[in-house]
């Protein structure tokens, strides 16, 4: 049976408290034999240490999500260097930038709060990048409506960091200048959406080597999942989906896009 990881999973939110053993067990069952469990802040990165430890197929993220920016500690790179030091945290993040949904949108909001959320998010993306340059580790990026200036940032770091654009939904030329910079991309669920056209067409135009799978769970369900809750045994779905899209086997898939992980996650354990 080919094997896949999912790059990108959220074991630690509640939606998994009352059966995250036996969501593992379906993992593994259907070939998931590693699943990435990313962290949103501090607190979260604990419980995905914690889960690693737990599971013998599980890695963590460390990190702080851009969109609890302003819950954020002024100087967040302490914890970061401290919880990086753990033999399975594979990464930082997930980090970056994401303008979607700003203060002035909602009642009450200002231009002026737009602009401080705006620079706090900032200031801890490039917290994650140093962090992750200290210590030879890559960055899980988050973005949404932000690319200019999550490139702009990461740019200067990409001699020493590289990052995957996780949850990738922007079109062919946004993955060539993600991929200009030596960083990936990670495709979910939404490849097999029926109105996902745009996003498999991204696929298509990716190079083999350059991208990995992941389920955001417990998010983006896939065909013939979606609306309901999402979880990492949904790679398999994913994978089908991209092996047609890719004109390649599941098995090719699943070693191509699982020896990407290794390589962009050095702690990886193989």
């Amino acid at each position: 049976m080919a094997t896949f990881y999912d790059t990108h999973a959220h074991l630690d939110y509640p939606d998994f408290a009352a059966d995250l053993p036996q969501v593992i067990e379906r993992a593994h069952a259907a070939g998931i034999t590693k699943i990435i469990c990313i962290g949103t802040n501090l607190e979260s990165s604990r419980r995905a240490i914690q889960l690693a430890g737990q599971f013998p197929g599980v890695y963590a993220v460390v990190g702080w999500h851009p969109c609890e920016a302003l819950n954020a500690p002024e100087d967040l790179r302490p914890a970061l260097r401290e919880l990086a030091q753990h033999p399975k945290v594979v990464a930082l993040g997930e980090t970056g930038l994401d303008f979607h949904r700003l203060p002035s949108s909602r009642e009450g909001g200002t231009p002026e709060d737009d602009r401080r959320y705006k620079q706090r998010q900032s200031d801890l993306f490039r917290q994650h990048l140093e962090v992750a340059a200290e210590t030879g580790l890559n960055c899980v990026i988050h973005q949404r409506d932000a690319l200019d200036e999550t490139l702009a940032m990461l740019a200067p770091f990409a001699p020493r960091v590289r990052g995957v654009f996780h949850c990738f939904a922007n079109d062919p030329d946004a993955m060539r200048r993600v991929l200009a910079i030596n960083s990936l991309v990670s495709f979910t669920g939404i490849l097999t959406f029926k109105n996902g056209g745009n996003v498999r067409e991204t696929l298509a135009a990716t190079p083999p080597g350059q991208f990995m799978l992941e389920t955001d769970c417990p998010f983006l369900a896939p065909m013939p999942y979606r609306g309901k809750r999402c979880e990492p045994a949904h790679v398999r779905e994913i994978a089908q989906t991209a092996a047609q899209v890719k004109g390649c086997t599941v098995e090719q898939l699943g070693d191509s896009t699982c020896a990407t992980a290794h390589e962009f996650f050095p702690k990886l354990a193989s």
